[in-house]
């Protein structure tokens, strides 16, 4: 019962924690990147919340998994391709049939979105245990780790699936292949991410951080392409 009752009362800080995070990446990726012509938040807020119920689906798929995938390895990318493809499915019915798809921008910024939710559902989760022993400095402290690795990972993992689509948003006849392509790079860039940290010690913090920052660079470079896209195109 005391367990349970120190749970609930670390919740509101785990959740604190958790989301704000993710909700501050969201403004600079929906309203720093885009802020020209950003993309409605009622949608915006769809695509986040939905990236939060895909977490359930996830953790019970990734279980299953276990029964099937033995190695340590092969259970990480598993895992990253189970989480990725989930987005991926995701944001697809929600932009299935309707017309919010205006510019090649426009993909990632619904699959940022998704993943953003999904990592600010996976960061309570995963922090409520910390806090729930009695320890919220551990807790804020496995927080500020989140905020800077897994939660900005989600986001750049599942970009590159967006930035693929958007950079076939012209070429729809080869729309599979980039998405192929997409798919493949998330799901690499997910699975090293999860490796290095799991396997780690401490000591690689500094790289494996400073890579993911700098795919980060690379997708904002990217983004300014698709920008560009768009205003050729409106041009033309």
């Amino acid at each position: 019962m005391d367990t349970l009752l120190s749970n609930l009362s670390t919740i509101p800080y785990a959740i604190l924690v958790g989301v704000v995070p993710a909700l501050l990446w969201l403004w600079f990726w929906m309203y720093q990147e885009d802020r020209d012509d950003p993309e409605p938040i009622i949608l915006v807020i769809v695509a986040f919340i939905l990236g939060a119920i895909l977490v359930l689906v996830a953790m019970w798929m990734e279980k299953f998994s276990i029964n099937f995938v033995k190695d340590n390895t092969m259970q990480i990318i598993v895992w990253a391709g189970i989480e990725e493809i989930l987005k991926l499915i995701g944001v697809s019915l929600m932009i299935f049939g309707n017309n919010i798809i205006r510019r090649p921008i426009d993909y990632p910024m619904y699959f940022i979105a998704t993943a953003l939710g999904f990592a600010a559902f996976e960061n309570v989760l995963y922090l409520i245990k910390p806090m729930s022993a009695s320890n919220t400095v551990v807790g804020m402290l496995t927080g500020n780790l989140r905020f800077l690795g897994s939660t900005l990972l989600h986001a750049i993992a599942s970009s590159m699936l967006g930035i693929a689509l958007g950079l076939s948003f012209y070429l729809k006849q080869y729309r599979v292949f980039y998405l192929l392509i997409g798919i493949i790079c998330a799901i690499i860039l997910h699975s090293v991410f999860n490796f290095f940290i799991m396997k780690g010690n401490g000591g690689n913090f500094l790289s494996v951080f400073g890579f993911l920052w700098v795919v980060a660079i690379i997708n904002i470079l990217i983004f300014e392409k698709l920008k560009r896209m768009t205003i050729v195109q409106a041009v033309s």
